[in-house]
């Protein structure tokens, strides 16, 4: 149902425009209720819903929302499986608070069973405000089109200063280094980015590394320093 009304309100003409525009205010108004209610600093955790509880990136996303929990900080994630489930996980068996935003999806997104905090959307776009409103940082570990899709919103809205310059964290050196290489050699060689957007991204193969660069930034309130220089729009 909720693929086929997402379609149906990408379409030039909306027949339920007056109900889709009221259905997408509540699910806002939802997300910030929900984010008022974290009551803490909190940190964002992605990566790939479709990775085992054995995989290296599922214990290493458990030891991050683990230390997260311990420093006195929520973790946010997607609510899925996967890495999601693993920052709960990590958050809760800590005693931590731990938060999940859901997607409605017609496979793969059901809710981990590691949520204190919970809530559903139907529309991404919603979803995505939520998880960056609520955090003080991001730790992405190794995920597919939603994952990527997550890290340039968050480098898009830092680099033309809609939030404030805060960590992004990408975890596991080897699957990231391509798509570095890649920015480095294509859009920064270019002149299309500026060298300071570069260094927006950290890149690290410990959980430890990835929450305190996260637990850091936030103790010497380095997001509330502005930008230095002047950012051309991402275009």
């Amino acid at each position: 149902m909720t693929a086929v009304h997402d379609r149906g309100i990408l379409e030039r003409e909306d027949e339920r425009l007056e109900a889709n525009l009221a259905l997408i205010t509540q699910q806002f108004r939802e997300g910030f209720k929900a984010v008022n209610r974290i009551g803490r600093p909190a940190a964002t955790i992605f990566g790939s819903a479709r990775i085992p509880e054995d995989h290296r990136a599922y214990r290493a996303a458990r030891e991050t929302g683990r230390l997260f929990a311990e420093a006195g900080f929520a973790v946010v994630t997607g609510g899925g499986p996967g890495v999601m489930e693993a920052g709960n996980r990590g958050a809760k068996e800590a005693g931590g608070l731990s938060i999940g935003f859901n997607i409605e999806l017609p496979h793969e997104q059901g809710e981990n069973p590691y949520v204190d905090v919970s809530l559903t959307f139907e529309h991404f776009y919603a979803r995505k405000v939520m998880l960056v409103k609520a955090s003080e940082g991001f730790v992405l570990f190794p995920g597919g089109f939603g994952t990527l899709d997550e890290l340039f919103e968050a480098l898009t809205l830092m680099q033309t200063n809609k939030v404030l310059d805060f960590p992004v964290v990408l975890f596991d050196r080897d699957y990231w280094r391509g798509l570095l290489e890649w920015i480095h050699e294509g859009p920064l060689a270019q002149q299309m980015i500026l060298p300071e957007d570069e260094k927006l991204l950290f890149v690290t193969d410990e959980p430890a590394e990835a929450a305190e660069i996260v637990l850091e930034c936030y103790h010497h309130r380095c997001a509330e320093v502005p930008a230095g220089a002047a950012k051309a729009d991402a275009q």
